[in-house]
Order: C-alpha cells, then sequence, then structure tokens
C-alpha cells in the first residue's frame, strides 16, 4: 500500500461510499449539538417526518446563548428560549444533554476532549466552524453547516470533497513568554487567512510532540482562521495520558485495544503532502493583533505595520481601514496600547491550563484601575477543577470577575459586549469587525498577555511583567 498521511488513514477509514470526482460519503462518530442550531436542526428532522439516526452517537450542551453571569442571570429570553428547545428535543430524541450546572456542561470544543467524546480516528462534526479544534487529538473534526447538520441527524453520514494536504512542522524549543496561542498566530501572520484554504492542515514536529494536549488543542482550534477547516495532530502518549480514564474513554482490554490501533495514526515517513512548511519556534515572541483578521498580527515587540509600505494596492486599502477601525497609527510600538477590557476563555484558551497560565501572571498583582477584566472557565469541569486549586480566588482577588462557563464575550452574546469604541484584548479566535460588539476594538493574544494587559492597562509584553 502507497504511504499515507494521517488524514488519508481516517478519511479513508470512514468513506461509506465513493460518489465520484473527489466527492464521497462518509460516516460520523461523534455528532456534537450546541444551542445555536441543535434544537433546530432536531425540529427540522420532525416537521418532515423523520428521527434521529444514531442517537447514541450525538451528544448536545448549551453554551452559545447562555449568560457567563452568577446564575446565569444575564441570559436573554431567546437564549432561555434556545435552552427550553434543546432540552426538549433532545429528552425527545434520547440525545446525552449535557445541562448548565451539570458537570459535562460547557463550550462544545471544551468537553469533547475532556470528556473523551472526541478520541483519535474518530471523524466528529458540529455546526460550528471550531469543531478543528478536536483534531488536537489526533480526530478528523471540521464544522458543518445547517442542512448538513440535519443530514448527519438523518443519516449519520456526510457528504465531502476531499480536500488537498498541508503540513505545517513546527521545530525547536518554546521561547519563554510564547505559548502555543503565539505559535498558530505567528503562523497565520505568514501564511494569511487564506493560507490554507482548501488544505486539512497537520501540525507536526518536535514543539508539537513537547507540547501537552490542551496545547495542541489550542493550535487546532485556529485551523478555521488559517483558513482551513480541518487541522490535525497525530495521536501519541502524550494524547493516550490525557484520555485514559476520562468518562467516555475505553476502558480495560477495550483501552489496550484502542491504543494498538491509534499507535498506527500517524503519517508514514514517506507520505507525501501537497504543501509543507517550517516554523523555527525559537525565533516566535508573544503575538498580538493589530487589525480586523488575525493574520494582522505582530510579535509584541514590533510596530504598528505602515500600508504604505503594502505593494499591493488592494491588502494596503485593507490595512488602513483596519487601522482606522482600531483607532490605531501606523508605524508606532503596538505595546503601551491601552486597553479598557481583558477576556481570558473561549474554545480557544478556556481551558485549566490556559487559566493557569493567566493566574501566574496575575498572582499578587492587581488589575489596572479603569480595566474590566473577566475570566470565563470553558466548562464546568474547568471551572471546578480551577476552584480546587484556587485559581479563582488568585483571579478575584487580582481584580478580574469569575464567572460561569459559556462562551460568553467571545461572540457578544447576552449583552457581555466590549462596548462600542472601547478595546479588548482576547484569548478568543475572532478579531472581526464587531465580533466582541459593535464598533468594539479587538486585540488576540495569550492568555498570559491578556492578563499582563489586565494588569497594565495596555497591551504588554509579558516576558517583562512583573
Amino acid at each position: 500500500m502507497a504511504a499515507r498521511t494521517l488524514f488519508a488513514k481516517i478519511w479513508d477509514e470512514h468513506v461509506v461510499s465513493d460518489l465520484g470526482d473527489g466527492t464521497v460519503l462518509l460516516h460520523v462518530d461523534r455528532h456534537l449539538l450546541h444551542d445555536l442550531g441543535g434544537s433546530r436542526g432536531l425540529l427540522d428532522l420532525k416537521q418532515r417526518g423523520l428521527t434521529v439516526h444514531s442517537p447514541g452517537l450525538t451528544f448536545a450542551t448549551p453554551d452559545h446563548a447562555i449568560s457567563s453571569a452568577a446564575g446565569r442571570a444575564g441570559t436573554t429570553e431567546t437564549g432561555w428560549s434556545l435552552l427550553r428547545a434543546l432540552r426538549a428535543e433532545t429528552r425527545e430524541a434520547g440525545i446525552r444533554l449535557f445541562d448548565v450546572g451539570e458537570r459535562g456542561q460547557g463550550i462544545v470544543h471544551v468537553i469533547g476532549p475532556e470528556l473523551a467524546l472526541s478520541l483519535p480516528g474518530t471523524l466528529i462534526v458540529c455546526g460550528d466552524s471550531h469543531t478543528c479544534t478536536h483534531g488536537g487529538l489526533g480526530a478528523l473534526a471540521f464544522g458543518i453547516g445547517s442542512s448538513e447538520l440535519s443530514h448527519v441527524l438523518a443519516t449519520q453520514t456526510l457528504v465531502q470533497r476531499r480536500p488537498k494536504t498541508m503540513r505545517v512542522r513546527f521545530e525547536g524549543a518554546m521561547p519563554p513568554g510564547v505559548l502555543p496561542k503565539d505559535l498558530i498566530l505567528h503562523l497565520i501572520g505568514v501564511i494569511g487567512a487564506a493560507g490554507g484554504t482548501g488544505y486539512a492542515v497537520e501540525y507536526a514536529g518536535s514543539a508539537i510532540r513537547a507540547m501537552p494536549v490542551e496545547g495542541r488543542l489550542t493550535i487546532c482550534n485556529l485551523s478555521i482562521e488559517l483558513g482551513a477547516k480541518i487541522g490535525m495532530v497525530a495521536p501519541d502518549d502524550t494524547t493516550f495520558a490525557y484520555l485514559q480514564g476520562k468518562p467516555y474513554a475505553p476502558r480495560g482490554e477495550a483501552w489496550d485495544e484502542a491504543v494498538t490501533v491509534w499507535r498506527e495514526l500517524a503519517s508514514d515517513p514517506d507520505a507525501a503532502f501537497d504543501r509543507e512548511m517550517t516554523i523555527d519556534v525559537g525565533r516566535v515572541a508573544p503575538q498580538v493583533t493589530w487589525g480586523t483578521s488575525p493574520e494582522h498580527v505582530v510579535p509584541v515587540d514590533g510596530l504598528i505595520p505602515d500600508p504604505a509600505s503594502e505593494p499591493d494596492p488592494s491588502r494596503a486599502r485593507a490595512m488602513a481601514a483596519a487601522l482606522d477601525y482600531m483607532g490605531l497609527s501606523p508605524g508606532g510600538p503596538i505595546a503601551g496600547t491601552p486597553v479598557d477590557w481583558v477576556f481570558i476563555g473561549s474554545c480557544t484558551n478556556g481551558r485549566l491550563s490556559d487559566l493557569r497560565e493567566a493566574a501566574d501572571v496575575a498572582r499578587g498583582r492587581r488589575v489596572a484601575e479603569g480595566v474590566r477584566a473577566w475570566v470565563v472557565p470553558g466548562s464546568e469541569i474547568v471551572k471546578r477543577e480551577a476552584e480546587a486549586e484556587g485559581l479563582d480566588r488568585v483571579f478575584v482577588e487580582a481584580g478580574f470577575e469569575w464567572r460561569e462557563p459559556g462562551c460568553s464575550m467571545c461572540l457578544a452574546a447576552n449583552g457581555e459586549v466590549v462596548p462600542a469604541g472601547q478595546r479588548s484584548v482576547s484569548t478568543s479566535n475572532r478579531n472581526f469587525v464587531g465580533r466582541q460588539g459593535p464598533r468594539a476594538r479587538t486585540h488576540l493574544a495569550s492568555p498570559a498577555m491578556a492578563a499582563a494587559a489586565a494588569l497594565a492597562g495596555a497591551i504588554a509584553d509579558v516576558r517583562r511583567a512583573g
């Protein structure tokens, strides 16, 4: 058999039927639902006289439309309506719902890995573009649209066109102050927000192998910001140690058999990729975005770019428009830019390790006067484990607000918005115009960098914080 990539091994295993012209029918192992689209998909099936094909392979949780305020007090009537519908429809269909206040509830891309709903070699879909996150465990995972969501519910299959493949090697040791979020932002800055379009991207190299699973999840999470809807890391002993003993992981002999199969899920040494590139991790500094696309990124000790130096007229105009929206002038340092808000959370950086990184910076210090700083755990499990470690006390004593699990300010739900014209440093994944609220200005950064900004009252180099 010809040498194959990790992607090809999983894709080929899930082909039910070859439909020709590069299009196939794939079997879906896990279908994840959330409150924005889950109940609508289930209602769509009911109205068409159809039933859920495999309710045991479908899992649901509210995350997008519920407030992160204490007691969920800020949830809008629309949010409550969506939650009531999700409860009713999952109950009728026999789908497991991880409900508000229950161990297991949280952002869908946080709970999948932490419960071991996401496993190596599985094909996972969800009506959310950041489903690529689960690829950090060696899964083939991607977001789907509303019509595809209904198709999966009704058939447990999905029609897809095979993408090309790209491998990105992150080589070397990560410098002090540099986190996985910095690596993927740097990559997006190098090849652009469309650089991965049409590809399934495998992340490899010594830095990835040395990276804990939660960091790999962060890397894969921003694959969609690279233009690629699939991001993957081959599973290894680090992956297996992370999964063992989790609620939905195989047990006993089944675990041993699964690991034997999972060890084969690596790209063959002579497997060919359509595109390859290497990033020297040792040359990467902490990153921060300056504009309205994740590709608008510079090192924290760098300068705000000048559109006048961009030879492509269309790119120059886009840069100028982004600077105008962000209220920044070209040529000056990005560090020192005053901030009004800090948001630590999201499916990118709302895991326990992310909160530890931020707490290490905040411990014993105080949020700058005039800055509002929120910490929103990615799940109930993250929240409970963080509280058991005392991280909530570290944040509260430093002046941060400790909130309930959910998507929160990442997408400006339930009035959890950055006010117009104000500036936020956020650990989320998108800095689009209006993403955190109408006319809100968002700078993406790592959890450590976000905490440093909250303490300084301005974008700050975490390597010099203290």
